[in-house]
């Protein structure tokens, strides 16, 4: 299935565009889209494992399988105060 990616911050920076899209089988998890934009998306690759997703609503982790037209956000963990 296709899943498009939302990408917010510095990891719209990097990979410069606002969203991707990306192959991954059907019922799909977090996981193995971590693993596709680590492959695809060179400059990605040091800050992908902190990466944060939200899938729909929710955030979601690596073993959060994503629907078939589900929305996908991933941003960069933020601090401040």
């Amino acid at each position: 299935m296709k899943v498009q990616v939302k990408l917010f911050a510095r990891a719209r920076e990097l990979a410069n565009s606002d969203v991707v899209e990306v192959e991954l089988p059907a019922d799909g998890t977090v996981g193995q889209l971590r693993a596709v934009l680590t492959e695809r998306y060179a400059a990605l690759r040091p800050m992908v494992r902190s990466l944060l997703f939200a899938v729909g609503n929710e955030y979601a982790d690596d073993a959060a399988v994503i629907p078939p037209n589900g929305e996908v956000a991933c941003f960069p963990p933020v601090s401040g105060g």
